[in-house]
């Protein structure tokens, strides 16, 4: 199966949101980001063993290695995950079977939104052969992250590398309007993001939500194809 625009089937098998959905019956919520890659990985193999899953896969592209979080790998295709898992803190009881989470905040939004976006780009990167879509997923309880600006907020560094609810990435995206250009990030495609609603859970800080962007394979540059080592 050959993955096309906008894609979130996974390895060709199944679909992101039947992932989502058996994850969050059990999972409501996630003590770590790599304890979220784990638990998506371990629910795609009781719905799909003949789906193979690697976490922290190299990929060797001119010259020097990346890490990709998760390599899903099917009968006939291929998906390349990043994860990102963005919270504040919320604190409870909560999951099959019931756990203690002391969830810690992490702070600095716009950092959040710049690896976001840079996991797109790593994507489109990793994404070389024919056979192998890719997903950049965030799941977090931070409600700044998918509300959008309201009209007439100060101008931030972060402006172009926004993600909320009805927000289109494209292009050439400039931190600080080009200030510091190490943070400049270029979309080779367009992605609308759409937030989609994960947990409810008691408290403050207990509403989850995920955001996933398909990056489709573009198979035309024989000398940017990753060697998995």
């Amino acid at each position: 199966m050959t993955p096309v625009d906008g894609d979130t089937t996974v390895a060709g098998r199944i679909s992101l949101g039947d992932i989502i959905e058996q994850l969050r019956r059990h999972r409501p919520v996630f003590h770590s980001e790599a304890d979220l890659q784990h638990s998506f990985a371990r629910v795609l193999w009781e719905l799909m063993p003949d789906v193979h899953s690697r976490l922290e896969v190299p990929q060797r592209l001119l010259g020097r290695s990346e890490y990709l979080d998760l390599l899903c790998i099917g009968p006939s295709a291929r998906t390349a995950i990043e994860f990102k898992y963005f919270t504040r803190r919320w604190t409870g009881t909560a999951g099959t079977p019931a756990e203690e989470y002391a969830v810690k905040g992490h702070a600095a939004t716009d950092l959040a939104r710049l690896h976001f976006v840079r996991d797109i780009a790593r994507l489109e990167r990793f994404c070389r052969r024919s056979d192998q879509n890719g997903l950049a997923i965030m799941l977090t309880n931070d409600a700044s992250l998918w509300t959008p600006p309201g009209s007439g907020r100060k101008q931030t560094r972060d402006r172009d590398f926004r993600i909320h609810q009805g927000r289109e990435l494209a292009g050439t995206l400039l931190w600080a309007e080009g200030a510091y250009e190490p943070n400049t990030c270029t979309l080779r495609g367009a992605y609308p993001l759409e937030w989609e609603p994960y947990s409810e859970l008691d408290g403050a800080g207990g509403e989850f939500r995920y955001v996933a962007v398909s990056v489709s394979p573009v198979p035309d540059e024989a000398d940017a194809t990753p060697v998995y080592v």
